[in-house]
């Protein structure tokens, strides 16, 4: 099998990549920059992991990269527009682009990996690109089989570990909106497993399926969790949604904005699995928890570290 994976060096993409890897596939590994992707090289034998630049935003590179593959698998996602990397950009006219021009080489399976509350008429610009994305893929691709994860978490995350290294520095963390808002975490493994069977399963072309852990949890509860983990004690501070937006306005201004007015707006917003929606379980996937995980990766973070290393495991 020949496959080529869109965002192949990112944080879901390395998991995919070795897995396709391990059942003995060739895999394109289509990215921004290649020379970020040689890691991925050692996942497989010599040849068999390419990294290849192809930007979801080139025509001429996407229609080179999915040439003669047999699988396509899109997992290109941005968290804040950068330059003329806009959620328009990458999550629509991208997405649409990866789906007409896979169909177009005769692809035979397209994966496309978007996220939980994507929907056309969402309020949040990243939540509405998502959700207009998805409608491109459908229309070019409509054998093509959507995956939305909720928040994905995992040793290269970027939101336990971010929030476990503020812990470090700050006495308070912040509750945005008082932290109600609710997610369904789902462990990176889970979801690239997930990848690999909606790729073998005849009965996955066409659908769409929301993808979260065993349970939900409001952001506080997800915010005590992490800093028992780490063994850490933190005051945590309600951040009304209004002072939340007030700040990211100037966060905005950094080069990598910590939050964005727009993930305000997708924080005003549960991120759990729909009721009724297919997921995990209709994969033949067993949802992995966040209190399994968490300390395999978060040890590092905690007070006395050395004592930690020895004893916590």
């Amino acid at each position: 099998m020949r496959a080529t994976v869109f965002g192949a060096s990112g944080f879901i993409g390395r998991y995919v990549v070795k897995r396709l890897a391990a059942r003995g596939a060739v895999v394109v590994a289509a990215v921004r920059h290649p020379d970020a992707a040689l890691f991925l090289k050692p996942m497989g034998d010599v040849g068999q992991v390419a990294p290849v630049r192809a930007a979801v935003t080139e025509e001429a590179a996407v229609a080179a990269a999915v040439a003669g593959s047999d699988v396509v698998v899109n997992l290109v996602g941005i968290l804040y527009e950068h330059g003329a990397q806009t959620f328009e950009a990458v999550h629509h006219q991208g997405a649409g682009r990866v789906a007409r021009l896979a169909k177009a080489a005769g692809v035979g399976r397209l994966i496309h990996v978007s996220a939980i509350g994507a929907d056309p008429a969402a309020p949040s610009a990243y939540a509405r690109s998502k959700g207009l994305g998805e409608v491109a893929v459908r229309a070019a691709f409509p054998e093509a089989t959507i995956l939305r994860p909720s928040i994905v978490f995992g040793p290269e995350d970027d939101f336990f570990n971010r929030f476990a290294a503020m812990a470090r520095m700050v006495p308070a963390l912040p509750l945005i909106g008082g932290g109600h808002t609710r997610f369904q975490p789902v462990y990176v493994a889970d979801v690239a497993d997930a990848v690999l069977r909606a790729i073998d399963d005849p009965a996955a072309a066409g659908r769409t399926y929301e993808l979260g852990g065993p349970r939900a949890y409001s952001f506080a509860e997800l915010m005590r969790l992490l800093l028992a983990t780490i063994g850490r004690r933190r005051c945590l501070v309600t951040l009304p949604f209004a002072i939340a937006r007030l700040q990211a306005r100037l966060l905005e201004l950094l080069p990598v904005p910590p939050l964005t007015r727009d993930q305000v707006t997708l924080l005003e917003r549960d991120n759990v699995v729909a009721t009724g929606m297919p997921g995990l379980a209709e994969l033949g996937i067993e949802p992995t928890s966040v209190e399994a995980i968490l300390p395999t990766y978060l040890d590092r973070f905690r007070r006395g570290n050395a004592f930690a290393q020895r004893h916590y495991r």
